[in-house]
């Protein structure tokens, strides 16, 4: 079949909006209970229900959790860890109420807890039957949620025990083979999880209180992740304390740390929600480790005794979370040619085979793309300001029906991640081909400050977000325009979150980008310093300065003072229920730009927190922006789309 000559942006593509959401999954928290396997799959068709599902022994796929119900906690807003699968029964947090329940084998959800405190991250104590969970006290109103780890009795009999107190913040309490111990993390303010933190021990009294506590490792410069107890009681975590997150194992007779195969990788990942996990036990003697090296995963063996490290070859990048057992490994995977998938690696065939047998459980989409549509990432380093490297996939137009006329270049879309601290991936993202499928170049950019390149790397950003971030996206798109890959003149940039901050203040304090797009973006970093959620109030400490002190800091780093530099197009996405980023950070800087005479539109959905999870609202979101794009950068999309009203377009 020959090619069809159209412009770029104007290629017609399979790959639409709606497709793109149609069965979409979002996949979290995988759990071994003998056999059976759970995890938690997010659905957009169901307006972005959590749904807890197993694969039970013998190969069906069934859901546990009953329709209705949102397993989905509000502990520090992020959430994740909102559930606990024992012995068959599972206990979860149901999103309307953020009570805990227990939901047993053909039977209902039977509450466990009241109203106003939220719970997460919880692990079995099956000898005093409870639970040990992060609990948040959300009962006193408007005050601050004090943060514990609470003890909740599985049978609904006893009223709450809090065990730990006093710190700003927990995560990790797990409870060693025996019995006998409990070990948790703990962090105070200005602190997030991956700049500093604590490892604790202490030892269970018979009447479930907490004796003697041992300060394990970690400090306010330190930063611990996911600690667990081995089947044999050995403790092990991962510290970033000598650059960058790698594995550890207390000694037990000498109580020093050993690096369990330290090597220039990141086995650890910035605690955005509870539950990530990077490592786990197939046994005493053996641990499936997955780890980062320049912004791709990995998986390996470690054999404990001897310290052995065995990569494994397989196309699947591990992501996000792992289980194990004697049998085999189940976790969360992706490649730049397949999205998210639910994988189970069999042990058992792994000794029998000179090759990784893995078998898919669960896809994220049941709609496969063809590979001669799939535009594959590369990784590529720039020159940035300070003398730095700065990092980046790039993702070049893609479609087999399609070329352009001679001469042209493609536009550039620059994405910019949330977090700050947090990372890109090289996985399959439909969404990234949905541009590259329509003739954009993408440049997905992990700046300064993500995860994946180590400690340094990741502290690069403090004291420059606003700054660093900003330099880094403007200097990768002028680093493709100077290889002559994109169009100089039609190159926008898109984010959400702290990426549309990142997407706001380039726009604002630099001229490269002709258009942007913010979802649910921070326009005023002085506004959101005053009144965001408890887990973030102090973050922007690390990142600009503490406030009020730098006050002055505050505005030069807020686009909405400098809103009259801004001459791009810009499109902003705002879900009304935000806690993380109010809609008033969205509706000033539209309401700004409407009166400058600035190209804006201002598109919001009733019902969405921060990050949509409607499908409606999703497909939406995504048509509206290609069109967006289209009335700035004078192309007609073959889409049939919804137009967007567009204050003061030229």
């Amino acid at each position: 079949m020959s090619e069809t000559i159209a412009p770029y942006g104007e290629w017609k593509s399979p790959l639409t909006a709606a497709r793109v959401t149609a069965g979409a999954l979002r996949f979290a928290q995988v759990a071994l209970d003998g056999d059976e396997v759970y995890w938690v799959e997010g659905r957009a068709s169901e307006g972005g229900r959590n749904v807890i599902v197993k694969r039970t022994a013998d190969g069906n796929v069934v859901d546990v959790t009953p329709s209705g119900v949102n397993v989905r906690t509000r502990v520090h807003e992020y959430g994740g860890g909102a559930f606990v699968v024992h012995r068959g029964v599972v206990y979860f947090s149901n999103f309307a109420d953020q009570r805990l329940y227990r939901l047993a084998s053909g039977g209902s959800p039977e509450p466990l807890t009241a109203e106003g405190y939220f719970y997460a991250d919880g692990v079995m104590d099956e000898a005093r039957g409870r639970l040990v969970l992060v609990r948040e006290d959300h009962a006193r109103g408007d005050a601050e949620p004090v943060n514990t780890i609470a003890a909740v009795d599985v049978r609904g009999g006893k009223p709450d025990a809090v065990l730990v107190s006093g710190a700003d913040f927990y995560s990790d309490p797990i409870i060693s083979p025996d019995g006998r111990k409990l070990a948790w993390l703990q962090w105070n303010h200005p602190n997030m999880p991956w700049d500093g933190t604590q490892l604790w021990v202490a030892e269970i009294a018979e009447d479930g209180a907490l004796g003697a506590r041992e300060l394990v490792a970690g400090a306010d410069n330190e930063s611990i992740f996911q600690p667990s107890w081995s089947p044999d009681g050995e403790r092990y975590y991962v510290s970033d304390g000598t650059g960058g997150w790698n594995l550890y194992r207390r000694d037990a007779s000498t109580r020093e740390a050993v690096a369990i195969h330290p090597m220039p990788a990141e086995f650890g990942t910035a605690q955005w929600s509870f539950s990530a996990a990077t490592y786990a036990f197939i046994d005493a003697q053996r641990i499936a480790v997955t780890y980062s090296q320049n912004g791709r995963w990995r998986m390996a063996f470690i054999d404990t005794p001897s310290r052995r490290f065995e990569p494994v070859d397989m196309e699947l990048e591990p992501l996000e979370s792992i289980a194990a057992n004697a049998q085999a490994v189940v976790f969360i995977g992706g490649s730049p040619v397949q999205g998210p998938v639910i994988a189970r690696m069999s042990l058992a065939s792994l000794s029998a085979s000179a090759s990784v047998q893995i078998e898919v459980l669960r896809r994220s989409s049941p709609d496969s793309l063809e590979s001669q549509w799939i535009s594959s990432p590369e990784a590529i380093a720039y020159e940035t300001s300070a003398g730095d490297i700065a990092h980046a996939f790039f993702y070049a137009p893609k479609n087999p029906q399609f070329s352009a006329p001679a001469g042209h270049k493609p536009p550039l879309l620059v994405l910019t991640h949330g977090g700050p601290t947090g990372a890109t991936s090289s996985a399959l993202d439909s969404r990234t081909q949905f541009w590259t499928s329509r003739g954009f170049a993408v440049l997905d950019v992990n700046y300064r400050g993500s995860t994946g390149y180590g400690r340094p790397y990741r502290d690069r950003l403090k004291g420059q977000w606003g700054v660093f971030d900003v330099d880094d996206v403007v200097h990768g798109a002028r680093y493709l325009v100077a290889q002559g890959k994109v169009d100089g003149d039609r190159i926008a940039i898109r984010g959400g979150s702290a990426g549309g901050y990142t997407t706001l203040a380039a726009l604002a304090f630099h001229d490269t980008f002709k258009a942007g797009a913010s979802y649910y973006g921070v326009s005023d970093v002085e506004v959101l310093a005053r009144d965001t959620h408890k887990f973030e109030s102090r973050y922007l400490d690390s990142l600009i300065g503490p406030y009020p002190a730098a006050r002055d800091v505050y505005r030069a780093r807020s686009p909405i003072h400098s809103a009259d530099n801004i001459s791009a197009a810009l499109i902003l996405f705002q879900g009304l229920e935000d806690k993380v980023v109010p809609p008033n950070q969205s509706e000033m800087m539209a309401t700004v730009l409407r009166q400058k005479g600035t190209p804006v539109a201002y598109v919001t959905f009733a019902g969405e927190q921060h990050g949509f999870r409607r499908a409606e609202n999703i497909v939406r979101s995504l048509e509206a922006e290609l069109y967006f794009y289209g009335a700035v950068f004078g192309f007609k999309p073959a889409d049939v789309i919804e137009p967007v009203l567009i204050d003061n377009q030229r």
